[in-house]
Order: C-alpha cells, then sequence, then structure tokens
C-alpha cells in the first residue's frame, strides 16, 4: 500500500477534493449534502459555534483518496472533534481509511500537544465505521451528539 499523509486543500487541489464520492448508501452516515468537501469547506469558512475548522485531503502516495476535517476550540483540552471522515468509493476497502485515521491522529497530537481527547459522532448504523474507531482505541462515551453516538480517544492523561 502506498504511503498515507493528509494535505491542505489548496488553490490546486479543491476542485479534485469536490469530487470525492462514497457509495449513495453511505451518503447519509457522511454528510446530508453533496459535495462533502463543500460542506466541509463552508465550515471552515464560517465556523459554526466559533470552532475552527481545518479541512484535510487523504492522499495515498500521489492519489486523493478522501478527506477529513478537524474542528476545535482553541487552547481548550477537550474540545477536538473529526468530521466528515470518509475514503473515495473508488478506493474503499484497501486500508487507507485506517491508515488516514492512524495520521489524523498524529496530526492532532503533534499540532495540538495540550488536547487530551479527540471526540466523534458516528451514525448508530455504521457499523464499519464503529469498528474501525473501537480498533483504533476510541471508546462510546454513553452520550449523544445530534442524535449520533459520540466516540472519544483519549490522548494524554488527565
Amino acid at each position: 500500500m502506498e504511503t498515507v499523509e493528509l494535505g491542505d486543500i489548496t488553490q490546486e487541489n479543491w476542485r479534485e477534493a469536490l469530487r470525492l464520492t462514497v457509495q449513495p448508501e453511505q451518503q447519509r452516515f457522511i454528510s446530508d449534502y453533496t459535495p462533502i468537501v463543500a460542506l466541509a469547506l463552508a465550515k471552515a469558512y464560517i465556523r459554526p459555534g466559533g470552532a475552527i475548522w481545518a479541512p484535510y485531503v487523504i492522499y495515498a502516495g500521489t492519489t486523493m483518496v478522501g478527506f477529513v476535517e478537524l474542528a476545535y476550540e482553541p487552547d481548550s483540552l477537550d474540545q477536538y472533534w473529526m468530521f466528515h471522515f470518509f475514503i473515495d468509493q473508488r478506493y474503499q476497502g484497501r486500508g487507507y481509511g485506517r491508515a488516514a485515521l492512524q495520521r489524523f491522529v498524529e496530526r492532532v497530537t503533534q499540532e495540538h500537544p495540550h488536547c487530551q481527547a479527540l471526540q466523534l459522532v458516528v451514525h448508530p448504523e455504521n457499523d464499519r465505521a464503529q469498528r474501525l474507531y473501537r480498533s483504533a482505541g476510541f471508546r462510546p462515551t454513553g452520550t449523544e451528539r445530534w442524535g449520533e453516538p459520540v466516540y472519544q480517544l483519549a490522548l494524554r492523561d488527565v
């Protein structure tokens, strides 16, 4: 498998990022809107909830294969959220999701050294994603946000 890395959205790649999609039956797991990346870029611009939204494309070698976005409250210890994580339908089932999740966690810990926990919500029917998150160390908190269970990964001891 090619090396999986996260990259910034730039003038050169934003149009390509807009073409990233999931299978039609998976769409409800990621976003109510398409293209998914357009919604994520709007959030980065509008900053809902006052959070900073940082979008990233996922590369396998030189091929763009997916997308993920970090939303966080600066100077908080645990208000770091992963949103809109997906691998394009053409590249699913090749291990890119697992590798991208690991790179994302590494990036959060490197760029936000005071962050103690990373959180996400996952659609209650998205069993595949729930297995992936659990295998990466995320645990359900027993709470819900936007009608979906919250998972949390402890990054540092409190």
